[in-house]
């Protein structure tokens, strides 16, 4: 019994933070850039500091039709923002928060689970761009193929060189054997590893997919109502899932001043710093294009992956 209680228990946790930690990324993202660019709309709904412009999304989403285009692959069309969406919440299952077990569930080979997983949501706007008979969609669904293709590897390298460094592939694992030098020792990885994620979500820079001024929206074009709102819903997951994992793999995770009792708020004072960079960069940066986003890729970040990869297992040697 009590162990059925403590599954339901966390389960339970981990259904919360997803439900929660999106919307507030979300919201945040509105403030930070009415900050920053001078945004005053953002500013005044519901009167103090905007506090209810989430709110105000929400109803405006759901107030609208929701429409199939006629020629589309209905089913495929219709599955697509949950395929976009679902993954996220399976990863975060495996994202140890604290200390002493503090964690949905503990799986052995962790982060080989959470980048197949990861991987899985980007198939959404693979399936959305297919489905919608669209050539402006089909368009950005090829887009976000070729991206994901360029960038899972680096993604992969990076996180390769964690596992090499800690001898587990566990995540739970990783963090306990992390040592506050491997912050300096794994920079490079860090970077190669963030940069790739916010590929991979589709973020600003890396937001070709969805090129407004070039095709629309990409792989959303056709899509209104609530099923654009959870593609909106499965970007914003997919920030809290990117920045999680850097902190866990590359930050400490809940290691800092009194862990035994903070770990958890580590954890997440770390991963709202990642957000805040995530925003940053979208409001500081122009568009790549996608020739540049293949450069990036293929000849900058798959070499410092690589050359993270030697060199952790140079310090390996050393320090055995």
């Amino acid at each position: 019994m009590m162990d059925v209680l403590d599954v339901a228990w966390r389960l339970l946790a981990v259904l919360l933070a997803f439900l929660v930690l999106p919307l507030v990324v979300g919201q945040a993202e509105h403030k930070v850039m009415a900050h920053m660019q001078g945004r005053v709309g953002p500013m005044y709904a519901g009167g103090f500091h905007g506090w209810a412009q989430l709110v105000a999304d929400g109803v405006k989403f759901a107030q609208k039709e929701d429409v199939v285009p006629a020629d589309a692959d209905r089913r495929v069309f219709q599955l697509a923002p949950a395929v976009a969406l679902i993954p996220y919440l399976l990863v975060l299952i495996a994202i140890p928060v604290g200390p002493d077990g503090m964690v949905g569930q503990a799986i052995d080979a962790g982060i080989f689970f959470v980048l197949a997983v990861m991987g899985v949501g980007v198939l959404g706007s693979l399936m959305g761009g297919w489905a919608s008979a669209n050539k402006f969609s089909l368009l950005g669904g090829l887009r976000t193929a070729a991206q994901l293709m360029a960038y899972e590897l680096p993604l992969l390298l990076a996180a390769a060189s964690v596992a090499m460094a800690a001898g587990t592939l566990s995540l739970p694992g990783i963090l306990e054997a992390f040592e506050w030098w491997w912050v300096p020792w794994q920079i490079t990885g860090a970077l190669v590893f963030f940069t790739a994620g916010l590929a991979e979500l589709q973020r600003p820079p890396f937001d070709a997919p969805i090129a407004d001024s070039e095709i629309i929206f990409g792989a959303y074009t056709e899509y209104t109502g609530l099923r654009f709102a959870l593609f909106l819903l499965a970007e914003y997951a997919g920030i809290v899932v990117l920045c999680a994992l850097t902190t866990v793999l590359f930050l400490g995770g809940w290691h800092g001043p009194f862990a035994a009792d903070l770990g958890w708020l580590w954890t997440l004072l770390k991963t709202s710093v990642l957000a805040f960079v995530v925003i940053w960069l979208r409001v500081s940066y122009p568009r790549l294009r996608e020739d540049q986003l293949q450069r990036l890729a293929w000849t900058v970040l798959v070499p410092l992956a690589l050359f993270q990869i030697a060199l952790t297992g140079v310090v390996k040697v050393v320090i055995q």
